[in-house]
């Protein structure tokens, strides 16, 4: 009979590791306004930069948060 013999130990969890993006360093677009219009743009470009690298930096913090808070459980 089939349904009797012992069957082969069933594998254990599968572990994944979910990992947060690397921290990179943030940067500015060079610059050498000469015109107040070149330094209104590039106000607004470094506005840009800081915003994206504020993003960046706020999704992994994110990240960490909620791998730390799924380790403690």
């Amino acid at each position: 009979m089939q349904g009797c013999a012992s069957a082969p130990p069933s594998p254990g969890p599968r572990l994944t590791l979910n990992t947060c993006a690397p921290v990179t360093p943030c940067s500015l677009p060079a610059a050498a306004p000469r015109t107040d219009g070149d330094l209104a743009l590039q106000i607004d470009r470094v506005e840009a930069a800081w915003a994206i690298c504020a993003a960046k930096v706020d999704s992994i913090i994110k990240c960490q948060n909620e791998a730390s808070h799924a380790q403690s459980q």
